[in-house]
């Protein structure tokens, strides 16, 4: 087996291996269903974390005020995201098509 032939079979085992990471991360028809999910989990932690946002008492909100300055820059868009938002019922629904 020569230099060239090993070089020949590492690109193409390389390009396999790009291929079915690009299908995987981009591509495949679960990503959507993943990236919501992470979006609903990171919605939730916000809301468990600023539920005075949206007039709901919280004990724990002069605790978690110190996590404001790390998360600035996704609480606005976080607040807009979950008043536009339509009901959760309707987005769960979306995964069984109805």
């Amino acid at each position: 087996m020569t230099v060239a032939d090993r070089i020949e079979r590492f690109r193409a085992v390389f390009e396999e291996w790009a291929r079915g990471l690009y299908h995987g991360m981009i591509t495949h028809p679960a990503y959507e269903k993943i990236e919501k999910e992470a979006e609903d989990t990171e919605d939730e932690f916000m809301l468990a974390c600023f539920p005075d946002a949206f007039g709901i008492p919280s004990p724990v909100s002069y605790y978690t005020a110190e996590l404001l300055p790390y998360l600035e820059d996704e609480f606005e868009a976080w607040e807009r995201r979950l008043w536009d938002r339509e009901s959760l019922i309707e987005r769960k629904g979306q995964q069984y098509h109805f």
